[in-house]
């Protein structure tokens, strides 16, 4: 039998077949173009055009627009036309399904639940319709309970506590969300201390819009990921600050990183420069992920096939990748277990050797 091809196919090709693992896509960032469009015509609300395709190019012009205020300004769109358990569990259901679809074979999303409060859905409700819908598709999946962190502590501890209410019967994380400058995860000390008192894994926003510092920050707090974290390579650019790195790999912090949605923020200045790729050569545990799929206009293969494309990784790197995030990931250990045997199993069919296997 001849040696297996060690040369990787074309990107495109690579990105689409590899089998991912999705850690960080917020649910009101992934609704598809057409679905909001229906769900804002049937709640009477007024879309920012008048057909599907404008819709998506308008999200194409917030992505591209240098603003993190533009690029947030869909989601007054999405929470607003989400706003019953009818769409809440469409949302979620059509959002694993197109997980799967992107080859997808654990996926993990998150929301913050009181946001639908206003418009009269009470948080219990919400997480039930949102894991109703997440139930319907075949993909193993899960849900972190997102507080916004901007918010006075009693409503990030409200948020604690409907994710334990919850844990055990679908979510299977919680997580700080929202302005991360000015609100430190230190603020939410005493939520995220029942949170993990009880069990419930972590993972919080830090080092995308602060300093690298709040990355440890948050791993003292409790957390075992985080999202974005690319800040975390001020400590390659700085002596003085190398201890920070030390201190993630002895935390052993897993990183979502988000490499579109950080250019489209502001977090990072180009795909090409990135702090992605020095981290991962720094040997910082991380992964790769959309964050709003509908912001973005990015899908998971996408994002690898850009990786591939313009940065230096290759594709044993981003099966690397895969098998970390499913080590990371919070959903039971069969399901971890059954995600690394696709992986590794699609590393010998491509003939590429991805490292040390994830636990």
């Amino acid at each position: 039998m001849p040696a297996p091809d060690p040369t990787p196919p074309a990107a495109a090709d690579f990105a689409r077949r590899l089998p991912k693992v999705l850690l960080h896509e917020h649910l009101d960032g992934a609704l598809r173009v057409a679905t909001l469009f229906e769900l804002l015509r049937a709640r009477g609300m007024a879309a920012p055009a008048d057909n599907v395709a404008g819709l998506a190019a308008w999200f194409e012009a917030r992505a591209h627009a240098g603003s993190l205020a533009e690029y947030l300004r869909g989601f007054a769109l999405t929470v607003t036309a989400m706003a019953s358990p009818a769409a809440l569990e469409r949302v979620a259901f059509e959002a694993a399904e197109d997980a799967l679809a992107q080859g997808c074979v654990l996926a993990e999303f998150r929301i913050a639940p009181l946001l639908f409060e206003p418009h009269g859905i009470a948080p219990d409700a919400t997480v039930e319709a949102l894991l109703a819908g997440l139930a319907r598709s075949a993909l193993p999946s899960g849900l972190i309970v997102c507080a916004m962190r901007q918010l006075p502590e009693d409503e990030t501890l409200r948020a604690a506590e409907l994710a334990l209410r919850w844990q055990g019967r679908g979510v299977i994380g919680f997580d700080l969300a929202g302005p991360e400058r000015g609100f430190p995860p230190a603020m939410h000390a005493r939520a995220l201390a029942r949170v993990r008192d009880a069990g419930l894994p972590i993972t919080l926003h830090a080092g995308e819009a602060d300093a690298g510092e709040r990355v440890l920050e948050a791993g003292r707090l409790g957390a075992r990921r985080i999202g974005h974290g690319v800040h975390l390579v001020d400590a390659l650019r700085d002596p003085a600050r190398a201890h920070l790195l030390d201190e993630a790999r002895a935390l052993g912090l897993h990183l979502e990183v988000c490499p579109t949605s950080n250019v489209h923020t502001g977090a990072a200045a180009s795909l090409a420069t990135h702090p992605i790729t020095a981290l991962w050569r720094a040997g910082v545990s991380l992964s790769f992920h959309t964050d709003n799929t509908l912001m973005s206009c990015i899908s998971l293969s996408g994002e690898a096939e850009a990786l591939l494309t313009g940065t230096t990784l290759t594709a044993a790197d981003l099966l690397q990748m895969q098998l970390q995030a499913a080590a990371a990931s919070f959903l039971p250990g069969p399901a971890r277990a059954a995600a690394c045997d696709r992986i590794l199993a699609f590393a010998r069919q491509a003939g590429l050797s991805p490292g040390a296997t994830a636990a």
